[in-house]
């Protein structure tokens, strides 16, 4: 036994082969020694057969219409029909689904045995051929099958007694009538018996004698009446050719066979298991691809294998290169975090310091602004951390989608130039200019104006954060071919070297050396640059020299925008009163955000008036007419900001609001002026964009009320 589970799974299959075929042979020899001893009672064991067949043959053909009248015989509208007699309702329900029932003649008797209702098929003619004293033996079994002799012949009769359907055994309830099906037993019926059973079929007298015969096997069917009585007989006769003088040359045969077959089973079960079986272990063992690539070759389960080993040596290949990503990954997390304390801290370091140094009474007015200046500088610095952050979770939970619309690029280009330039430090010496377009584009393309610009912004900020002295420059070309337009943004400052190249567009990754060790940032700005510009569909490169500058590319999909632009002006504001001393509503529900508005409104002479949340602002607005600007919180308990702003506007459609909010993204702003605010501010507070934005809205008052 030891010996026999030690050899490998190609000889047990031999062995299980070599023995199945040495069983089967001695199972032909005994085959031959039974056959040989019991040839002279073959042919009883084939009557016997035979005459169980038949037998199965006739219940079972005899069992759809048992079924059948089964099924009927308990139906409520029946038991009903017994009763009304209703020939319509027999027509409808019996007559008309005769065909259906596949017989020749059904009837309903009532329980005094009189004929209620029949339909015939044109095969039978007698009227009422059911003998009446047989219902008295129906009424207690309840169903019953025998046969008739009828002038047309013989006839299959199924009875039964008729009950409610509550009563589906018949065992509650008393019969309320009887139920005949019959069908001719005649020529059609016995061809159709005979095609089944393999034999000729008759019908025959009940004392009609049989003689044997040696080439046929002959088996007769008695059909009893309801009495029991044999009233005629089916003959079924089939050939029995027996000839044992073959019987060695076949079993002879048999054998051949099955030893040319062993051998078959052998060959293919080394090319079709063993050898397959060896590739697997040879995979297992050393994973060797050649193996792989021959086992796909293999057809049937072990391809299928072969391909499953394939995709997992590829995953596991794959899973290497994540591992190594996801180490690489870790080592950038930790350094972003490290660097992420660092950029936090250092602000963090220079308010916390800077403010406690103010407290000291014996500072002069200089060093006072001086470190203002620093504090105000680095919280700049810390909410540029804090919504570089924002912004990239939002990137990565997919809450940014893209709103496309018509734009210009020569006014876009402008407008950045402008606002851009105010921007870059005087104490550089840079260049700043727009790239004129050799194919200025006539039409509007649609994109994401807020993406686009934010791009542009990002790397034309990046590019002067790195230039000290020289240019920085930036447009865009057309590329009809491609249907793309590409935007070039080019410095000649720092440059980046060949590898950092590589990864500047990774997320946490900033240049660290000698150079850049001053730039502050935790290297996100690019990243999140690169997946606007893939949100809208292009692509972004850099090609840079060190030492000499950098070149940003990045295109976007030329689509032109077929929308028609309807201009609208600009609703007019209208208020009565003069400039001075104006009552303005702050709706704000944090302590600290509506002291440090209420100062900087205050210091402009003005009336501060408090709502501590939506419903409240919606109140006053309504109680006071005097008021002639709101500061709305977008985020309050009750009513949030924009539902405020929609009750406000239905009594008072001319009031100014502004929307306050920690929301700084473009998509949040946009959303803003969409829902019709006249402007916004975002915390933390600026308080000279503040003054700005009441000097514009109260010259634009007073110059609505200069033209009424």
């Amino acid at each position: 036994m030891n010996r026999l589970c030690s050899l490998n799974t190609y000889f047990k299959l031999l062995l299980l082969i070599a023995s199945t075929t040495v069983f089967f042979f001695l199972l032909y020899t005994s085959l031959y020694i039974y056959t040989l001893k019991e040839e002279e009672r073959f042919y009883k064991t084939t009557y016997e057969q035979y005459d169980r067949e038949i037998r199965s043959l006739f219940r079972l053909n005899s069992k759809t219409p048992t079924a059948t009248i089964i099924d009927v015989t308990f139906w409520d509208a029946l038991v009903n029909f017994t009763k009304s007699k209703d020939e319509n309702w027999y027509n409808h329900f019996i007559a008309s689904e005769f065909e259906s029932y596949e017989m020749d003649y059904i009837g309903i008797y009532d329980l005094d045995r009189n004929l209620i209702n029949k339909t015939t098929s044109s095969r039978i003619k007698s009227f009422d051929f059911i003998p009446k004293e047989m219902m008295a033996v129906l009424y207690k079994s309840k169903l019953k099958k025998f046969y008739l002799k009828i002038p047309e012949g013989i006839v299959e009769v199924f009875a039964a007694t008729i009950h409610p359907s509550g009563d589906p055994k018949k065992r509650k309830t008393k019969p309320s009538g009887y139920f005949f099906m019959a069908r001719l037993l005649d020529e059609t019926f016995s061809s159709s018996l005979g095609n089944i059973s393999s034999s000729k079929v008759k019908l025959i007298a009940a004392d009609y004698v049989v003689n044997p015969e040696v080439d046929f096997v002959v088996v007769l069917l008695d059909l009893k009446d309801w009495k029991n009585k044999v009233v005629s007989k089916f003959l079924f006769k089939r050939p029995f050719n027996l000839n044992y003088n073959k019987t060695k040359e076949i079993l002879f045969i048999v054998v051949v066979a099955s030893i040319i077959n062993m051998l078959i089973f052998i060959y293919y079960t080394k090319k079709w298991v063993y050898n397959p079986l060896k590739l697997i272990k040879n995979i297992l063992e050393t994973g060797n691809v050649e193996s792989i690539n021959s086992l796909r070759k293999s057809k049937g389960e072990f391809g299928y294998i072969g391909n499953l080993f394939e995709e997992n040596n590829n995953q596991r290949q794959q899973l290497e290169i994540a591992k190594q990503k996801a180490e690489e990954s870790d080592t950038l997390k930790s350094s972003f975090l490290a660097n992420l304390s660092h950029e936090i801290r250092t602000p963090m370091n220079a308010i916390m310091g800077f403010s406690d140094l103010l407290t000291d009474a014996n500072l002069t007015e200089n060093e006072k602004a001086e470190y203002l200046k620093i504090i105000r500088n680095s919280g700049s610095s810390l909410v540029s951390i804090i919504e570089d952050l924002i912004e990239m979770s939002r990137i990565d939970a997919k809450q940014i989608t893209p709103n496309y619309k018509g734009l210009e690029l020569e006014k876009c280009m402008a407008d950045l130039h402008k606002s851009i330039k105010i921007t870059i430090p005087k104490e550089k010496e840079i260049e700043f200019f727009v790239v004129e377009s050799a194919d200025k584009n006539p039409k509007n393309i649609l994109t994401d104006e807020t993406k686009l610009k934010q791009i542009i912004v990002n790397l034309v900020t990046n590019a002067v954060k790195f230039t000290e002295k020289g240019f920085v420059s930036f447009g865009y070309e057309i590329n009809k071919e491609k249907e793309v337009v590409v935007f070039t943004i080019q410095d000649s400052g720092l440059g980046i070297s060949q590898d950092y190249s590589k990864v500047i567009f990774d997320r946490f990754r900033r240049i660290e050396d000698n150079a850049s060790t001053e730039m502050k940032g935790l290297g996100l700005g690019l990243s999140i640059t690169k997946a606007y510009v893939e949100m809208l569909g292009g692509e972004i490169s850099v090609k840079s020299t060190m030492g000499i500058g950098s070149i940003f590319t990045f295109t976007i999909p030329l689509k032109y925008d077929q929308t028609v632009v309807k201009s609208t002006p600009r609703k007019k504001i209208s208020f009565s009163g003069n400039y001075e001393n104006k009552i303005i509503l702050i709706a704000e529900d944090d302590n600290i955000n509506f002291l440090l508005l209420k100062k900087i409104i205050e210091s402009k002479n003005h009336t501060v008036l408090r709502a501590f949340n939506g419903q409240e602002a919606v109140t006053i607005c309504a109680e006071n007419p005097d008021i002639s600007l709101v500061f709305m919180d977008i985020k309050m308990p009750v009513l949030n900001g924009f539902e405020a702003f929609a009750q406000i506007k239905v009594f008072k459609p001319e009031l100014p609001v502004i929307a306050q909010t920690a929301y700084s993204s473009f998509e949040d702003r946009e959303r803003i002026m969409q829902f019709g605010f006249m402007d916004y501010i975002t915390k933390p507070l600026d308080k000279e964009k503040i003054f700005e934005l009441l000097d514009i809205i109260f010259m634009e008052i007073n110059s609505s009320n200069l033209k009424q």
